[in-house]
């Protein structure tokens, strides 16, 4: 047993600073936070990124194929991941410059977004039909702004990511991205006024 002291025991037990005034209390780091695994990662932010591609322009035809890239670059450099920022906001600008490369290449496939028949919708189906209106709409303003300005407006104005967060994931200086934003929503309030008015082109 020597060398190895127990405290004795019951509550008459000396505390703790019985130790000799000469000797350096033991400095104790914060706790290590456990990193998630690639599938808790994957499982908890796919329907995100699957979102947030389609929102950088990604055409539904192609989503599934960029959603892979995606997480295979998630995948290889998971343990370089430094908690900067949220991995949902890591994840993001992984899907900004995947989707700026794969919308770069010839063989993209074009989606046009066609007039919706006039027709008679039942009930039930209307609010859905609307919604689905609205999306094409915020699509098309958001296909009308510059990479830098839509992946600042879809992250803060859809996503609800704090600012400083933003400018982490797109390594950007704070005010340069409330810049672009500002600039980002006088483009998409145009869009969606001139469709009020009628007079968005088709």
């Amino acid at each position: 047993m020597s060398g190895i002291i127990k405290p004795p025991a019951g509550r008459h037990a000396p505390a703790m600073s019985t130790a000799p005034a000469s000797s350096p209390a033991p400095r104790v780091g914060p706790p290590s936070v456990p990193r998630a695994s690639f599938e808790q990662v994957f499982r908890e932010n796919l329907t995100f990124a699957w979102r947030a591609l389609r929102r950088l322009g990604v055409g539904e035809a192609d989503v599934e194929d960029v959603c892979q890239e995606v997480f295979l670059v998630v995948h290889r450099r998971l343990p370089e991941f430094q908690g900067r920022s949220s991995v949902r906001t890591w994840i993001y600008g992984i899907c900004v410059r995947v989707a700026s490369e794969h919308r770069r290449r010839p063989h993209v496939r074009r989606e046009s977004l066609g007039e919706t028949p006039d027709r008679q919708v039942p009930p039930p189906q209307h609010e859905a039909l609307e919604r689905r209106r609205a999306v094409e709409l915020l699509d098309r303003a958001l296909d009308g702004l510059e990479e830098d300005k839509r992946a600042i407006f879809v992250l803060y104005q859809i996503e609800e990511v704090p600012m400083n967060e933003v400018a982490e994931a797109l390594g950007c200086p704070l005010q340069t991205a409330y810049s672009r934003l500002h600039a980002a929503r006088r483009h998409v309030e145009a869009v969606l006024r001139a469709a009020e008015e009628g007079s968005l082109e088709p």
